[in-house]
């Protein structure tokens, strides 16, 4: 067995590498998960683009520096996490493994990192904030048009101790996801959309992603309550909203969020308990009115290359979007991080965090809470191997001056 330092795990020899995991993740997952987890928006190009900007950027080390101490924790609402990475909010983690979120949190809380929920999870968000206990989570939130829909989760979140919501912003539509389309994809009904399940409005428990039935043919009531999902539309006049059970693609995308309403609303809604953040920031001019209108933070997101194809890479867009807010609001980035180094160069152009999305889902298909535990080690390991070795024992000495770019030539140049 490799050498580890006095008190930590020793290494899984079969999987030493993001990399790694995710191909032991491919064996595990049916085609339908794993086109469904993996795949990017239209050709994939922001998707692949998320990952190889970091190449972008070198790192200039610093020596001769006393690295014996290497502190590598960061604050994050009031309590100390162990790393500046969380757990991105991610739907439909049984798919995965049947053990789901409450599997990722519980690796969360053993590895005193941050937790990020999707409102599409398989899990109910009480039995998710059980299983992390007092270490921080967050609720990843689709403003529905129908807003008591979205008020109804915004309480349960307060009663169950979540810290802050994460308002998707980049969805007022649906990206175009081909694989998705061509599989047609659906939730095995094993399963269901936990949130929605208790909802009197909904039949979440029996229907897939687009709204069809999950149920057995002879099941004409369900088939029919199901069915009833219907896109919100406007009819030249006025704006008609979703119909029916909440499902993703009917619900999920709201075209008519604006700053001016929702942002205002929300934070009364979420006032005192739970900060208001807002993820899918990719410009300097959102970035601006995200300040304006009093969010508690940002998070520089293209939804995993989800969404528009042909977007910025996050680490691309992170620069001026930290620039613009100057230090007023908290900035995080997540989107294609792979290795530790990926997460020292986010913060050295002025990230306060990173979140990851895929590599925990590649652990948790590859063994579950202990995949999710070893994807969060690996990370975290190169991570405070990098700090040593760029010359830096504490996470706020990283700067853009351990950076440089290096252009389409080959030429580099300081930051």
């Amino acid at each position: 067995m490799a050498a580890r330092e006095k008190g930590e795990k020793p290494h899984d020899l079969n999987c030493l590498t993001i990399h790694e995991l995710e191909k032991h993740a491919e064996l595990r997952m049916d085609k339908q998960t794993r086109d469904y987890y993996n795949e990017g928006a239209d050709s994939g190009t922001t998707l692949l683009e998320n990952s190889t900007a970091y190449n972008k950027y070198r790192i200039r080390p610093r020596v001769l520096r006393d690295m014996s101490l290497i502190d590598t924790s960061v604050p994050l609402f009031g309590v100390k996490n162990s790393v500046p990475i969380g757990v991105a909010p991610t739907a439909m983690q049984c798919l995965a493994h049947p053990d789901g979120e409450i599997a990722t949190a519980r690796a969360c809380k053993d590895a005193e990192v941050a937790m990020g929920l999707s409102s599409f999870a398989t899990n109910t968000l009480e039995d998710v904030a059980k299983a992390i206990g007092d270490h921080p989570h967050v609720l990843q939130l689709y403003l529905f048009e129908e807003r008591e829909h979205s008020k109804k989760l915004i309480q349960r979140a307060k009663k169950a101790g979540y810290k802050a919501v994460f308002l998707t912003v980049d969805t007022p539509m649906l990206g175009r996801r081909n694989m998705e389309i061509r599989n047609q994809f659906k939730l095995p009904k094993v399963y269901k959309i936990a949130n929605f399940a208790e909802d009197s409005d909904s039949a979440a428990s029996e229907t897939v992603m687009n709204g069809a039935s999950l149920s057995a043919p002879s099941s004409e009531k369900t088939e029919e309550k199901a069915s009833s999902s219907t896109k919100g539309y406007h009819d030249g006049k006025q704006r008609r909203p979703p119909k029916g059970p909440i499902t993703f693609h009917t619900h999920a995308p709201n075209p008519t969020l604006c700053w001016e309403r929702d942002i205002g609303w929300l934070k009364e809604q979420c006032a005192p308990e739970m900060e208001v953040w807002v993820k899918g920031i990719a410009t300097a001019e959102d970035a601006h009115l995200a300040v304006h209108h009093g969010v508690d933070g940002i998070v520089v997101s293209n939804h995993g290359g989800r969404q528009l194809n042909g977007a910025l890479a996050t680490i691309d867009a992170l620069p001026e979007v930290v620039e613009a807010v100057d230090r007023k609001i908290p900035v995080h980035v997540d989107g294609g991080i792979r290795h530790g180094t990926d997460v020292f160069k986010a913060l050295a152009l002025g990230a306060d965090f990173v979140w990851i999305g895929r590599p925990v889902l590649w652990g948790l298909a590859y063994k579950g809470q202990e995949g999710v535990e070893l994807c969060l080690r690996l990370l975290s390991d190169e991570f405070k191997l990098c700090m040593g070795l760029a010359g830096t024992v504490k996470v706020t000495e990283i700067s853009k001056d351990y950076l440089v770019k290096v252009d389409k030539s080959g030429f580099i140049s300081r930051l």
